[in-house]
């Protein structure tokens, strides 16, 4: 099997991954709803967003597609140099972190395009897939589930530190997802190896 077939396996599992706990998430549970995984510091809490990683995003509809369409070009461009990549025989390394890159951003384009068409709305209700009123928004203006949140530390800034001085701090406050987690990983891999990645091209 060539190294592209096997980035595209990889590609497909992590997707699968992703979008079972997504649906799962999504199907059994309400917006703000939470469970313990390891005490107070791994919760499964559901919330969702507009926009990018960790719950930042682009302000109103316009803004939802714009981000929308950034992603799927993007994820096209990142489609595009895996393959030549793999086709190159780069570094398995740097195969493995462009398709972890490349999942992360396809999960989330998922969501934004089609969850909004297949889910009703999960306020105060646990959402149904293919209600028989129709989804809660249409294409592209679905919203992201989020579910893995790590308050690891929680207290006040000492009182004398400028700025933030007394105020309540938790690490770490966002919400994030497993493809969210892919993208992350990814990047930081490359970031750590990019010596050994690219060293043809340093040559």
């Amino acid at each position: 099997m060539s190294l592209f077939k096997k980035s595209i396996v990889l590609i497909v599992l992590l997707l699968v991954l992703d979008q079972v706990v997504k649906i799962w998430i999504k199907t059994h549970m309400m917006l703000g709803e939470e469970y313990s995984v390891f005490g107070d510091w791994f919760l499964i809490h559901f919330i969702e967003n507009n926009g990018m990683a960790f719950g930042m995003e682009l302000e109103g509809q316009w803004g939802k597609i714009l981000l929308s369409l950034f992603r799927i070009f993007a994820v096209c461009g990142i489609g595009w140099y895996l393959y030549d990549i793999s086709t190159k025989k780069a570094p398995l390394g740097l195969v493995i972190s462009i398709a972890l890159i490349f999942s992360g951003a396809m999960g989330n384009i998922i969501d934004s395009a089609f969850y909004g068409l297949i889910f009703n709305d999960s306020y105060y209700q646990v959402s149904t897939f293919m209600p028989e009123g129709g989804g809660y928004a249409s294409f592209l203006h679905g919203k992201v589930v989020d579910m893995l949140y790590f308050p690891l530390l929680e207290g006040r800034f000492p009182e004398w530190l400028p700025m933030w001085g007394g105020e309540h701090y938790i690490f770490f406050r966002p919400v994030f997802n497993i493809a969210d987690s892919y993208i992350t990983i990814g990047v930081t891999f490359i970031l750590l190896f990019q010596r050994k990645y690219f060293m043809k091209e340093h040559k």
